[in-house]
C-alpha cells in the first residue's frame, strides 16, 4: 500500500517527520504475522551497516499527531507499530505513543537502544535492538536501560557472523536476558543464513528465539512493506 502524505500541519501542534504510514503483515517480535499499520519516523543518528531502512534517514512530510491518529484509524488494525530509523530521535514520538495506546491501539515500538526509554508509556511494548559488533555501532549501546524492561518488552539482536553469535551469547548471559523476556537472535539479511544461526541455537541450547523476518521472505526490501 502507498504511503499518504499528510498536510501541512498547523505550527502550534506536536509534529513529527514522518517517512511512511502503511498496513501490512508484521515480520517480527511476538506479533509476527499478523495485520499491523506502521508508523515510520524520518531520522537516525545510527548508520548500521546492514540497516535496510536507510531511505528513512532523510526526508519524509511533517505531520501533526491528530493527523497520524487519523491516518492510523483509517488503515484499522488493532495493532500498531512506530518504527523508523530511530523513532525516539523525535521528541513527539512519546506522545504519539501514549495518544495511540488511548485510542485503543496496541502499541509497539522499534528502537536501537541507543536512547533513553525513560518517558515512554507503560501500555507500550518495548523491542530493543542491541548492536551486535557487526552492525558498527557496538558503542552506542546502553545497556543500563534494559535493567528498566518489563516481562512484555522483547530484545532482539541481528546477528552477521559467529563472532556476532559469541558476542551476543555472552551479553544475554552476562545480562541475564533470557530471564527478563523474551531474547530473538535474527540473522542480518543477505548475511547469515537462518540455518546456520538455527543450528547454533540448537547447538548451545540457548533460551532465545530464532526471528526470521517474515516480510522479507515475502516482499524483499521493499518500502512500505
Amino acid at each position: 500500500m502507498s504511503t499518504t502524505q499528510a498536510a501541512s500541519p498547523s505550527p502550534s501542534a506536536t509534529r513529527l517527520k514522518i517517512t511512511e504510514i502503511f498496513y501490512s503483515l508484521q515480520g517480527e517480535a511476538d506479533t509476527v504475522g499478523i495485520p499491523t499499520t506502521f508508523v515510520r519516523l524520518t531520522g537516525c543518528p545510527l548508520r548500521c551497516q546492514y540497516c535496510d531502512t536507510a531511505y528513512a534517514f532523510h526526508g519524509g512530510q511533517w505531520w501533526d499527531i491528530d493527523q497520524v491518529l487519523e491516518r492510523v484509524s483509517e488503515l484499522g488494525p488493532r495493532y500498531v507499530c512506530v518504527t523508523g530509523g530511530e523513532p525516539l530521535a523525535q521528541k513527539g514520538c512519546l506522545e504519539l505513543m501514549r495518544r495511540l495506546c488511548d485510542a485503543g491501539s496496541r502499541v509497539s515500538l522499534e528502537t536501537s537502544g541507543a536512547l533513553s526509554l525513560a518517558g515512554i508509556d507503560p501500555r507500550v511494548v518495548r523491542v530493543v535492538d542491541v548492536k551486535t559488533p557487526g552492525s558498527g555501532e557496538e558503542a552506542r549501546n546502553r545497556y543500563e536501560e534494559l535493567a528498566g524492561l518489563s516481562a512484555q518488552d522483547q530484545v532482539k539482536f541481528v546477528i552477521c557472523d559467529r563472532a556476532d553469535y559469541d558476542w551476543s551469547v555472552a551479553r544475554v548471559c552476562e545480562l541475564a536476558l533470557a530471564e527478563r523476556g523474551t531474547v530473538w537472535f535474527s540473522p542480518s539479511y543477505e548475511q547469515l543464513p537462518a540455518r546456520e544461526l538455527a543450528e547454533w541455537i540448537l547447538a548451545d541450547r540457548l533460551a532465545v528465539r530464532l526471528q526470521v523476518q517474515l516480510h522479507k521472505v515475502l516482499w524483499g526490501n521493499t518500502p512500505g512493506k
